[in-house]
């Protein structure tokens, strides 16, 4: 003998259906809120105000032929050796900042020191994806170049 489907059995469904949903969303929200890093540009209007500049300095180093090579050592520092039409460039002053893909760490200031080369950074980076801006400074020249390391 089935028993009768009734109001109070539909309420049940109704409950949990709806347990679940508010369960995943808050749960999801949660996640979203702890892995969000933060803005990417302050200003989005101002930062479009910019990009015909940022394309300018784009072509400019894009003239210079200069191709860094970025990689790690077994220590974790960062080592950067930067290539052009003649060979690897010398006499170059390089720095960078890391950033935590995430922001979950705090940025990293990076000063290298020349070496065979290359230019190797003084500070390991800890474990993880980081994401380099690196500025390289030779005579009057400066270029800025982006680059991810780690895994």
């Amino acid at each position: 003998m089935t028993r009768p489907f009734t109001g109070w059995h539909m309420t049940m469904i109704l409950v949990a259906f709806f347990t679940v949903v508010i369960g995943v969303n808050v749960t999801m929200a949660r996640l979203a809120i702890g892995t969000f890093g933060g803005t990417v540009v302050e200003n989005s209007y101002v930062a479009s105000q910019q990009y015909n500049g940022w394309l300018a300095q784009a072509r400019q180093q894009a003239a210079l032929g200069w191709k860094p090579a970025v990689s790690t050592d077994a220590a974790r520092h960062v080592l950067i050796a930067v290539m052009t039409a003649q060979g690897a460039l010398r006499g170059e002053r390089v720095s960078a900042t890391a950033t935590h893909p995430l922001g979950a760490l705090p940025p990293i200031s990076l000063t290298f020191a020349p070496r065979d080369g290359t230019a190797r950074s003084r500070q390991a980076l800890p474990a993880g994806r980081w994401l380099l801006h690196i500025e390289i400074v030779q005579g009057k020249i400066t270029a800025a170049f982006d680059d991810e390391i780690g895994a």
